[in-house]
């Protein structure tokens, strides 16, 4: 056989091969972006394969083949969607691995990054309401993993601010359980809290001015520096 013909027979197969791979792809994210719109359209309650692959326009056979089960699906789902397991990962992890390069800026926009994704992102807004209003064991696994990510970085900065008496866990439990409360309550709700209208920009900038100074105030009470 010419080496011609052996480079175009392999060309072929690679086309071949990698034509049934993006089809695969591309029903895979059907599937998932399927579940929120099933969702928004019907609520947590309406999840069932019927409908998510009715809104797909994919036979049902899919979701057990890509995914194994629904509830694998919808974690695929939630876990796209979810701002410290997708948008914020790459950061975090960076950061576990430097953590020299750990400081106030950086802390302050990650939670800056999380008010955004919340006050943009109905279908986040979703997932944070459906995860406070039941128990779910997708929801938990999701709430764990978020856990296990900021613990990536509170394990390098907890013990300079406690052996300066700060409690930061506590002080950034409340900060990120503020945010998402107030995302929910300007989309749900409408009216201002505490004066301030979270849905203009200016009400949205104070929130964040605010929360920008009380990390740097923090960071400034401690003799916070690791080395390399």
């Amino acid at each position: 056989m010419k080496k011609s013909t052996v480079i175009e027979t392999k060309e072929r197969t690679r086309k071949v091969s990698s034509g049934p791979l993006r089809e695969k792809a591309r029903s895979m994210q059907r599937l998932i972006e399927a579940v929120g719109k099933v969702i928004q359209k019907s609520g947590y309650a309406g999840l069932n394969v019927a409908a998510i692959c009715k809104e797909a326009g994919l036979d049902r056979k899919l979701v057990y083949n890509y995914f194994g089960s629904l509830d694998d699906l919808i974690e695929t789902y939630v876990r796209q969607k979810d701002y410290w397991n997708a948008k914020a990962k790459t950061a975090i992890e960076n950061l576990a691995q430097n953590p020299q390069e750990i400081n106030a800026d950086n802390v302050s926009s990650l939670l800056q990054g999380q008010f955004e994704a919340m006050l943009k992102d109905k279908a986040l807004q979703k997932i944070i309401h459906w995860e406070i209003g039941e128990k779910n064991e997708i929801l938990r696994k999701l709430s764990n993993s978020r856990e296990e990510m900021g613990e990536q970085l509170l394990r390098h900065v907890d013990p300079y601010f406690v052996s300066d008496g700060i409690d930061i866990r506590a002080m950034l439990a409340l900060q990120i359980g503020g945010l998402y409360y107030l995302s929910l309550h300007a989309e749900s709700n409408g009216s201002t809290f505490c004066g301030l209208d979270i849905n203009q920009p200016q009400g949205k900038e104070r929130v964040k001015n605010a929360l920008d100074s009380i990390i740097h105030k923090a960071f400034e009470k401690t003799d916070f520096t690791i080395n390399p």
